[in-house]
């Protein structure tokens, strides 16, 4: 069971200023010296990223369709563990869903699963007194739902709130805060970058979350925000763990696996790293644009989907990591790559000297790829038994040439196989998230273990 005091904080649509808010709310917080957590819903780790660097502790996805709806209070629960307030940032508008399952993958599925109080975010630039109606519509739509509120976003002058405000007092919404338009500019790193600003402790990302919690502290009501969060119910679940529950603690040996990320995490759900520690590995952090060398004694290397591929000069250009996980792959150690960490195996990519493990060549095109896919293994590998089906993410520009190795990773309904399975290597621009698939990081510490040869 868990009670910690907690909100939601949605929009209407994108672009109403949500994840500035968010991360102002919980800077703010911070700032006052209260322990805070931040999550993201959906399979966006750039802003679970960025909300960890806002809260001080890793910031993590709620993703009902990685993880499935059963999971997201128990995730919850564990990672708000210690919190004396949560924040959840929705995704696109309140009851949207890509995949066109609201009822269980949106903002709204989400809030309602946790018994939290939702908060919308409104971009109230070209609105007057329709903000009432907008705001109702909301409310109304789902009686399940808990509108707690509103905070108003690029309100243009003391008249304009003025007018916004009575018309929400009409319906009887209540309203945390105003900002004006001038109060949430783009201060931070451009999202080209990813998670990068933040596993790398930018100076650039620290700035621009306390310049946004400055913003919020300044025109956010926060002590009656806190008080509409304490009035959320406690939730009777169990919080998720990453312990094993129907094996031993492990024991004896405890294999190296280098996880790449940087001074401030991993390029990885947080979950990945706990996982691998309850399985018995000892996890030690990779920087794969500033190591020269793979930590002492590594046994298995863990590349996370959250590695930006705009770092592939420096990726390149570090040549004694790229031999030394060369060296590691042909040894026959296991190495599990996700996203763009499958092109930084490749041989090249637009020309530049990658780690050649993968016989195939990268390519950035114009565009993004992105979407979900259940995918079935097609070949017995570290991550996973031939036959054994996972919903991943897939987010990237870049594309590799061939698509699949002799062994393939991953098949899909409507798509060719995908991926790399070669000796103990498997890679592929497809990520799971291991909170659902806890048996990848068993497999993992198994084949770390195994004498060199005899993994997957």
């Amino acid at each position: 069971m868990t009670d910690v005091p907690r909100v939601v904080l949605s929009a209407p649509s994108s672009g109403h200023g949500t994840g500035a808010v968010s991360l102002g709310l919980l800077a703010a917080l911070t700032d006052r010296g209260m322990p805070v957590a931040g999550f993201k819903v959906g399979p966006d780790q750039v802003d679970a990223a960025y909300l960890g660097l806002a809260a001080g502790r890793a910031g993590r996805t709620l993703d009902p369709r990685l993880v499935g709806p059963e999971r997201i209070a128990p995730l919850f629960a564990y990672g708000a563990d210690g919190a004396g307030f949560a924040l959840v940032q929705g995704t696109m508008g309140l009851y949207d869903s890509v995949a066109g399952r609201p009822e269980s993958e949106s903002t709204a599925a989400v809030a309602t699963a946790l018994r939290s109080p939702v908060v919308l975010v409104v971009d109230v630039a070209a609105m007057g007194q329709s903000v009432a109606a907008l705001v109702h519509g909301f409310r109304a739509y789902d009686d399940e739902l808990w509108l707690g509120g509103v905070i108003l976003n690029r309100v243009a002058s003391p008249r304009h709130e003025a007018l916004l405000r009575e018309a929400l007092d009409d319906v009887g919404v209540p309203v945390y805060g105003a900002l004006r338009r001038h109060e949430l500019p783009p201060v931070l790193p451009a999202r080209r970058y990813g998670t990068g600003p933040v596993v790398r402790a930018d100076a650039d990302a620290e700035r621009g979350v306390r310049r946004l919690g400055e913003a919020v502290a300044a025109t956010v009501d926060l002590d009656r925000l806190l008080a509409l969060a304490r009035s959320a119910p406690a939730l009777t679940v169990e919080p998720w763990s990453p312990e094993p529950a129907d094996a031993p603690q492990p024991s004896g040996e405890r294999p190296v696996v280098a996880l790449a990320g940087g001074p401030a995490g991993a390029y990885s759900h947080p979950e990945t790293a706990e996982l691998l520690r309850a399985a018995g590995a000892e996890v030690v952090t990779l920087d794969p644009l500033r190591d020269e060398a793979l930590p002492a004694g590594a046994r298995a290397l863990v590349v996370g989907g959250g590695l930006p591929e705009t770092y592939a000069e420096q990726l390149s250009a570090n040549r004694r990591l790229c031999i030394a996980v060369a060296e590691l792959a042909r040894s026959g150690r296991p190495v599990i790559a996700e996203g763009a960490g499958l092109l930084w195996l490749a041989r090249e990519l637009d020309g530049l000297p990658m780690c050649g493990v993968l016989d195939a060549v990268g390519t950035v095109r114009d565009g993004l790829v992105v979407g979900y896919r259940t995918a079935t293994a097609v070949t017995d590998s570290v991550v996973a038994a031939a036959g054994t089906t996972v919903t991943g993410h897939k987010q990237h520009a870049a594309v590799l040439t061939p698509r699949a190795g002799d062994r393939p990773a991953w098949r899909w309904e409507g798509g060719n196989p995908e991926g790399f399975v070669r000796q103990a290597v498997h890679a592929s621009q497809l990520v799971p998230h291991w909170a659902a698939h806890p048996g990848v990081a068993a497999r993992l510490v198994a084949a770390a273990l195994a004498p060199v040869g005899a993994s997957a």
